[in-house]
């Protein structure tokens, strides 16, 4: 029963966080017609007030985020062609990063070249744990499969811990930048400010979730290469 209890316990303190991000962006995003301007609209916007017109605002598959490398302000499709709540937000949330980078900030530079390192170290990671059975099975020492197994598990997490590390840079660009971008511009209708809160809190967020949720599929690799 204890097993159990803190089975789930865990299974919410890990997917519990992604699941309220999703249903918070979701949540806002009706009516999809709320204000005037779309999300790339307002980044765009948002960016010319703020003397940033060498920086472009585009769509992209891949998320909401901000390209330091690239200079650019990237939204989904929803988010840059919608005109609700959530996608306003986003962008100003998004156009909160790329004003970071401008003024040098420096949580923004050490995310910058964290993230560049997490690719790379969540690929030796996964052919540690790929290697591990056959360490063990060829060396005839189980330790070496155990160690291996150890710093397939530890390299994949990394993510989490970069993301959980750089958290600060998502609740600056969410609440120190575009809430006060969104209040100096009225660009809320009335009543809407409490909700941008929640959805600027699930934008910092955002990052973190999914490195949660990436944890569920660490915890697969364990439960397979234990049987």
């Amino acid at each position: 029963m204890h097993l159990i209890v803190l089975t789930l316990f865990i299974l919410a303190l890990v997917l519990g966080p992604g699941l309220w991000v999703k249903a918070v962006m979701a949540r806002y995003n009706h009516p999809a017609d709320r204000y005037p301007k779309t999300g790339g609209e307002l980044a765009r916007e948002l960016l010319d007030y703020l003397g940033l017109k060498h920086i472009v605002a585009e769509t992209a598959e891949s998320g909401d985020h901000y390209d330091p490398i690239k200079k650019a302000v990237r939204l989904t499709p929803a988010n840059f062609e919608g005109r609700s709540l959530t996608a306003v937000t986003v962008a100003a949330h998004e156009v909160g990063h790329a004003l970071q980078d401008a003024r040098g900030f420096r949580p923004l530079k050490w995310r910058t070249r964290l993230v560049k390192w997490v690719g790379p170290i969540e690929k030796i990671g996964a052919g540690l744990l790929m290697a591990a059975p056959f360490t063990a099975a060829m060396t005839r020492v189980p330790f070496l499969g155990l160690l291996a197994l150890l710093g397939g598990l530890l390299t994949l997490s990394s993510s989490t811990v970069v993301h959980f590390l750089t958290l600060p840079t998502e609740f600056d660009a969410s609440f120190a930048r575009a809430l006060p971008l969104l209040a100096d511009r009225r660009i809320l209708k009335p009543g809407d400010s409490p909700k941008a809160r929640r959805l600027l809190l699930a934008a910092a967020l955002t990052y973190v979730s999914g490195s949660l949720m990436s944890l569920v599929n660490i915890a697969r690799w364990w439960a397979i290469l234990r049987r």
